[in-house]
């Protein structure tokens, strides 16, 4: 049973504050950690998306005490990268020193990491190990002119990584559930030029809707009731749809890990960086499970459920 072996993260130095941000967005700090749950978010500067997705896939290896050599595969998320082709995984993998290997590129915006941890569970026992990496540069579009406040708060930049094992090394990718729904298609979108466009209320009613569904999907397939799961990992996207999630399937916001309040929404990478920090501090023990969850533009939702052997 394919299983994750390690996680990795990658943040920017540079930290944008609600304060410096306020300043600019003619509002006050205090609302947009209020609409949020934001105080402060990274910015790349002049970090491409690549650099970025390469210093957590490093990470991720080195955690885990894997050599680049031993991937057969490297998958990179991104909804933000800096040019419509190629995609920033070939040059991923050539600065990992694995050029040659394939690599695929997920455009998908905030659900990224959730989709491309599936397909390497599919992927893995044709190519070995695969390293998946989401990347974000959210920062530039969403403070482009004209600048829309509701979402120059939201967005910050930032990579994380899994090196998904064909073997049981790790958290066991148990099952999972991915949907897809275009009617949806013009409520979130990035165009090739301009800002982030977003339909709010439209996104928060079915995220908090789709996310909810997914998890009891992937929970009730196993048959594991919500307060079985240790942790819920969850795209960062806004603290308050974090909470509403929580009282959707009946747990405490505390089963839920955030670090939206350092971070911002850093779009697919969000998911990742989140899991990377809270197995740091909290080793698994065997028989912990733990739900991956996320939803984004397209609108593309999905859950994961893996456990500890």
């Amino acid at each position: 049973m394919p299983s994750i072996r390690s996680f990795g993260r990658y943040l920017p130095d540079r930290v944008l504050t609600n304060i410096e941000l306020a300043g600019k967005l003619g509002c006050k700090p205090e609302w947009i950690y209020e609409v949020s749950g934001i105080e402060e978010r990274r910015v790349a500067g002049e970090q491409s998306v690549a650099a970025l997705a390469v210093k957590a896939g490093q990470d991720c290896l080195d955690r885990g005490g894997v050599s680049a050599q031993s991937v057969g595969l490297v998958m990179v998320s991104s909804a933000s990268a800096e040019q419509r082709f190629p995609g920033p995984a070939a040059v991923v993998a050539k600065e990992l020193g694995r050029a040659g290997i394939p690599a695929l590129d997920v455009p998908v915006a905030s659900a990224g990491s959730v989709f491309a941890l599936v397909m390497a569970s599919q992927l893995t026992a044709v190519y070995g190990p695969v390293l998946v990496i989401a990347a974000e540069k959210m920062s530039v579009p969403a403070q482009r002119e004209p600048l829309n406040k509701n979402v120059a708060i939201l967005f910050g930049d930032g990579a994380g990584a899994c090196l998904v094992d064909p073997t049981d090394t790790g958290l066991q990718i148990r099952n999972h559930a991915l949907h897809s729904d275009g009617n949806f298609a013009e409520d979130l979108k990035l165009d090739l030029e301009g800002t982030v466009k977003m339909n709010g209320l439209t996104v928060i009613m079915q995220a908090s809707r789709k996310l909810p569904s997914a998890i009891a999907e992937v929970l009730s397939a196993a048959a594991i009731e919500p307060s079985a799961v240790s942790m819920f990992l969850m795209h960062q996207a806004n603290q308050n749809l974090i909470d509403r999630v929580a009282r959707a399937i009946g747990v405490p916001s505390s089963r839920f890990y955030t670090n939206i309040h350092r971070y911002g929404n850093t779009s697919s990478a969000s998911m990742l960086i989140a899991a990377s920090e809270w197995h740091d501090q909290h080793p698994l023990a065997s028989g912990d499970l733990v739900c991956f969850a996320a939803f984004g533009a397209g609108f593309h939702w999905g859950a994961v459920l893996a456990g500890q052997i």
